[in-house]
């Protein structure tokens, strides 16, 4: 494996020296030669510096990024005085993973507890736990049966007798599953309807990519009043956390005008974007997709509109981008510190000692916030426990930084500083947790949810139309809904897909959490 090039910083006076060394020891063509390389490697560097961009940054860009753990950063082992709770390989799924599986009791025929023992005939049974196999066939992803009706015809009146289906057949010919299996295919896995279609072909059960795309769209009308509901409901949440990724949509994008057209304002927007805000009670989460050209504060914003007046404003986590922040609505800002983190990050071949100091300091930190999470604490709780642990790392951490500074043991505009007074300038939003019960840590909920957006993007390289778009952050924001909530999409989706009726009078009772209770009442028309 390849070791990773120093990265060595040489002032001009150095530099000059450098120069002077090399042309007394080589010929003038071959110095000229050097010379112009340096010059063309000191061009390059100062077009770095100019756009803001490190050499460590630009590795990434060039060979793609490595973990950003601490232990990985620094190239040292994990701790081995503490054991990771689950360690990977640990073992093959369990009977309760299987949460989806049709459940078959299987009794002894001729015996019961207390009978006698078959073996000896003296000692008597009594019951066990059940014994657990798990069986599962392929099969394709949309199977079909074909009846074959007979039929029989009067030669006098011409009357037709057809044989009688059976009673599960059902009037349509997709039943309720079909439509609701193709969106967790299209925007849950990622699984454009072309691919299907072939991989439908090849199994011998046709689905073309129209007819995909119609059920699709018909469950969107079925599910619009519940992603509806689900904007309203998270609009009164405590916290919420937004952001967004560039997005590609064939009709919003913005072709060059015919010579007799007018050419369009270049003020106006011309950017696609998806924008994913997750909003979080202590019960539950609500995930919401939007694709267009509004940013995520813009889309914060419209979903804040329906928050109800008398509540406090809410929390609200995302990067320090000033469009994440909506215009109109109040909101308690806090920022992801993750993003100061990654500053540090990019820099540590240059400043490995201090950016140590500063990863040591937020391990420890993460660790009090996995402290709180296993032993499920209230927000109150937390807030008080991070107090009592955290305040004075945190407090340490900032003293740290700022005496870099002013005693000059940095050089401001260096790697370095750039990051210190990076953190320094957004340290009250990035510590709200040691003031505001519930504050977040970090914006990484909202980052691994816009995942989703970016493995359609990845797959399917754009939406065609507006209309698309919207079908998309229909689906995504139900699917993740569900997945934040340990609810299975598929079920839900069918539920859905049979209630409909029942799900437009009343969306509010036809949400993930809380279906389930309709289902069990005796009537849900």
């Amino acid at each position: 494996m390849s070791k990773s090039i120093p990265i060595i910083e040489l002032d001009s006076s150095q530099l000059a020296g450098l120069l002077q060394r090399i042309q007394s020891q080589v010929d003038v063509e071959d110095f000229q030669l050097i010379e112009q390389l340096i010059g063309s490697l000191e061009q390059l560097l100062e077009l770095i510096d100019k756009g803001r961009l490190s050499i460590q940054r630009l590795r990434q860009m060039l060979f793609g990024s490595r973990s950003e753990k601490t232990n990985t950063i620094r190239g040292t082992k994990s701790d081995p005085k503490r054991k990771p709770d689950k360690p990977p390989g640990h073992g093959r799924k369990g009977a309760k993973d299987y949460l989806s599986a049709q459940q078959v009791s299987l009794s002894i025929a001729g015996l019961n507890p207390k009978d006698p023992c078959p073996e000896c005939e003296q000692g008597k049974l009594y019951a066990m736990k059940p014994g657990v196999l798990i069986r599962i066939k392929g099969q394709p992803l949309f199977p079909a049966t074909l009846y074959e009706q007979q039929k029989l015809r009067c030669n006098l009146c011409s009357h037709i007798v057809s044989a009688s289906l059976p009673p599960d057949v059902g009037e349509a010919k997709y039943d309720e599953q079909v439509g609701p299996l193709i969106g967790l295919l299209r925007y849950g896995a990622g699984m454009p309807l072309y691919r299907l279609e072939k991989l439908q072909a090849s199994f011998g059960v046709p689905m073309p990519a129209s007819t995909q795309w119609e059920l699709v769209q018909q469950c969107a009308d079925n599910f619009l009043p519940v992603y509806q509901a689900l904007i309203v409901q998270a609009a009164q949440d405590h916290i919420l956390y937004n952001d967004d990724t560039s997005m590609k949509v064939l009709e919003l994008h913005q072709e060059s005008p015919p010579p007799d057209q007018e050419k369009p304002d270049p003020k106006e927007r011309t950017g696609v974007f998806t924008t994913g805000i997750i909003s979080e009670t202590t019960d539950r989460r609500i995930a919401l997709f939007f694709t267009g050209h509004k940013h995520a504060g813009e889309n914060l914003d419209a979903v804040l509109a329906h928050r109800q007046a008398q509540l406090p404003a809410p929390i609200q986590m995302c990067d320090g981008l000033s469009r994440n922040w909506p215009k109109n609505a109040r909101t308690i800002r806090s920022q992801c510190i993750l993003h100061g983190r990654r500053k540090f990050v990019e820099i540590f071949e240059n400043f490995a000692q201090p950016c140590s100091h500063l990863l040591e300091s937020l391990k420890k930190l993460y660790r009090h916030e996995a402290h709180t999470k296993k032993m499920a604490m209230n927000p109150a709780q937390r807030l008080s426990y991070h107090k009592r642990h955290s305040q004075s790392l945190m407090d340490a951490l900032h003293n740290w930084m700022q005496q870099e500074l002013d005693q000059k043991k940095v050089e401001p505009n260096s790697g370095l500083g750039q990051a210190c007074k990076y953190m320094l300038k957004r340290w009250e939003p990035m510590t709200l947790f040691l003031r505001q019960p519930g504050a977040a840590l970090d914006n990484n909920i909202c980052e691994r949810c816009l995942k989703m957006a970016i493995l359609h993007r990845k797959n399917s390289m754009f939406y065609k139309t507006l209309n698309g778009a919207k079908v998309g952050d229909l689906f995504m924001s139900l699917i993740h809904t569900c997945s934040h909530n340990g609810v299975n999409p598929l079920e839900y989706f069918t539920q859905l897909q049979k209630n409909t009726e029942a799900v437009r009078k009343q969306p509010d009772r036809w949400l993930p959490w809380n279906y389930q209770e309709n289902l069990e009442a005796p009537n849900t028309s």
